[in-house]
């Protein structure tokens, strides 16, 4: 039985290492200042970032964040899944799509247009399931770091 529920501040020690298993699934070092910075703004009500963790027998397994923006295209917000991780020993029992659809969900229950994320063209696995729950738009990204 999955559990996905909003993350408190009592869900830090469960979260880290989930968030850090993304990061070395994307091979990103992001600084520990950061991380905690965002979890901040996770439990900070004011903010557009939200975040939430499935729980499967009292293990916290999968992680997905996202955030609310504005569109010049829609009157409601857009809603864009920035994270979504499953771990790897659980992978492919349907919770990275119950994730997906807890965030359809809350950005429905939001009004908002859209859910959209992106991923890299080689996570093969992600894909097949994104193919499935989603539409690809035809865009492509680009950016500049600063």
């Amino acid at each position: 039985m999955l559990d996905i529920r909003p993350i408190t501040a009592a869900d830090h020690a469960a979260w880290l290492p989930l968030w850090q298993g993304y990061q070395r699934f994307y091979q990103a070092e992001i600084p520990a200042e950061t991380s905690a910075l965002t979890w901040q703004r996770f439990l900070d009500p004011a903010e557009p970032m939200h975040a939430a963790l499935v729980w499967q027998d009292g293990e916290a397994v999968g992680l997905v964040h996202f955030i609310y923006h504005r569109s010049c295209w829609t009157s409601g917000d857009y809603c864009y899944l920035q994270d979504l991780f499953v771990a790897e020993h659980i992978r492919g029992g349907g919770i990275g799509r119950a994730l997906i659809e807890h965030v359809y969900a809350e950005a429905r229950a939001a009004g908002a247009s859209r859910v959209h994320w992106l991923t890299q063209e080689t996570n093969y696995q992600g894909r097949m399931l994104y193919d499935r729950i989603g539409d690809r738009s035809g865009f492509i990204q680009y950016r500049k770091l600063f």
